[in-house]
């Protein structure tokens, strides 16, 4: 999606976690490894937005981890405005991705009862892979401090 904002974008990134396992990308035009995800519609929550960038970018219907103290409640006012409670991200960060743009990112986990993958051929990627805790810190791989920081959480929240 084109960007919203010339300065600023808020995007979702969703590690998703299946059998001990995590799921990274290879993107194909920065060339490291990254979790699944993208910019929020406008027309969209965050929520959706995970939903959404895990099913077209590596086809998986995913469950959005939540704390298990979260109750998730809708409120009705009398005016008739819907008030829904959101899952919160697990982290939430701000950083540059050029000199003159920047992304607030929404960090989700994520847990997917497969690990088939339907990759889309509209969004280019030069790889996916289950990762386990040991490969994350693999050298040959190159995976950055920060996306190892994230994928060892989720795996850690996520037991199955």
């Amino acid at each position: 999606m084109s960007h919203i904002h010339e300065k600023i974008d808020f995007t979702v990134e969703v590690f998703v976690v299946h059998k001990n396992r995590v799921l990274l990308r290879l993107h194909d035009k920065y060339k490291f490894w990254l979790s699944v995800g993208g910019h929020i519609e406008l027309d969209e929550d965050p929520n959706q937005t995970a939903l959404r960038e895990v099913m077209e970018e590596v086809g998986l219907k995913v469950e959005l981890y939540k704390d298990s103290n979260l109750d998730l409640v809708e409120f009705k006012d009398k005016e008739k405005r819907k008030y829904k409670e959101l899952i919160p991200p697990q982290f939430l960060n701000r950083h540059n991705i050029t000199d003159t743009h920047e992304h607030v990112s929404l960090t989700y986990f994520a847990k997917s009862k497969t690990d088939k993958l339907n990759l889309s051929k509209s969004e280019l990627t030069d790889g996916c892979k289950w990762f386990t805790k040991e490969e994350l810190d693999d050298p040959n791989f190159g995976i950055k401090d920060r996306i190892k920081f994230y994928a060892k959480s989720a795996l850690e929240k996520i037991k199955d």
